[in-house]
């Protein structure tokens, strides 16, 4: 029987290799995400990991503690998320105890709330959840498989958007990957509009910045754009990581919607994906089961399967959850 320790630190080599290997890994568990955080304005990285006596690693847990504001108002939003995590050898329970009573010592001094955002079924592990004190909440997400036949994609995806995708084509929209710094610029004053009209926190542009640094041709940021007239119109900020394309952000100039720039880039991307070697695009959520979701009616039309991995949720400090919900209200109306 093992005897197993939580660590604040390991090998990242040795850390990459364990992702990189496990059926879940994911990209926002690796050490470079660890870095990304590190470097972006508001943002403190969280990483457990679990040895045994052998110094065998056993699971990764990689947390990030978001805030909107620096100083003491910032103590109002900081809310911990954990994308994808965490990753566990064998789905053993008892490792699975071991780092979320860590966390929970941890985190309960740093962050209002947790929420663990599942990109896996983790149905066999909820009693631990609950033991340590979370809430399964439902949650869907989109998994589109584009290892198909281009014929194959176009047939699943609705009517209605192959219309919108061939008049983007007929109004002059193109498609392109871009892979520069100005680019990214370009892109992000997009989305800072969109979600600026979404009356929503965005992440600092060091935050984008930093994964495109650390990006290559398999790992990172990839920069999907519509153009019009040689002007960037609309963008999707895609992470790639082993087989997968994760839809991460996205958006287009209002004034440019007759372009149909959200209905050319997704397709293009499922395109670009098959001919390299991509077999999954994950589109990155999609509401809750029978709340209505605007966001979750444009996804669905591109075909693909729902999947309902949830999410973990739990309240470390109430009353400061209550104070950062008003805070964040006349946060939305000063925006």
């Amino acid at each position: 029987m093992h005897i197993y320790k939580c660590v604040r630190k390991i090998n990242e080599e040795r850390w990459a290799e364990f992702i990189s290997n496990h059926p879940n890994g994911n990209i926002f568990q690796t050490p470079e995400f660890y870095h990304v955080y590190k470097e972006t304005t508001n943002y403190e990285p969280l990483f457990l990991g679990v040895i045994d006596e052998d110094n065998n690693l056993h699971a990764v847990l990689l947390a990030v503690i978001q805030k909107n504001f620096k100083g003491i108002l910032g103590n109002f939003t900081a809310r911990s998320i954990i994308f994808g995590g965490p990753i566990i050898r064998d789905d053993n329970k008892t490792v699975l105890d071991i780092i979320l009573s860590e966390y929970n010592r941890i985190i309960k001094k740093k962050a209002i709330y947790s929420q663990f955002r599942n990109m896996c079924n983790l149905s066999d592990l909820k009693s631990v959840f609950a033991k340590n004190g979370f809430n399964f909440v439902d949650h869907l997400n989109i998994i589109i498989n584009i290892s198909k036949r281009e014929e194959e994609l176009w047939k699943e995806v609705n009517s209605k958007r192959r219309n919108e995708i061939k008049r983007a084509i007929r109004e002059g929209t193109t498609f392109s990957v871009k892979n520069s710094i100005e680019d990214l610029e370009k892109c992000y004053l997009i989305l800072k509009g969109v979600y600026s009209r979404a009356k929503l926190p965005i992440p600092d542009f060091s935050f984008f910045e930093s994964i495109f640094r650390k990006s290559n041709d398999n790992y990172g940021i990839k920069l999907f754009t519509a153009e019009f007239e040689n002007k960037i119109i609309g963008c999707m900020l895609a992470l790639v990581y082993r087989n997968t394309i994760y839809d991460f952000y996205a958006g287009a100039y209002l004034e440019y919607y007759n372009k149909y720039p959200n209905d050319l880039i997704p397709w293009e991307v499922f395109l670009w994906g098959e001919k390299n070697g991509f077999t999954k695009f994950d589109f990155g959520g999609a509401g809750k089961p029978n709340i209505h979701y605007g966001v979750r009616d444009y996804k669905k039309k591109f075909g693909g399967a729902f999947v309902n991995y949830g999410r973990f949720e739990k309240i470390n400090k109430p009353l400061l959850m209550k104070l950062g919900k008003f805070g964040l209200k006349i946060f939305k109306i000063i925006r």
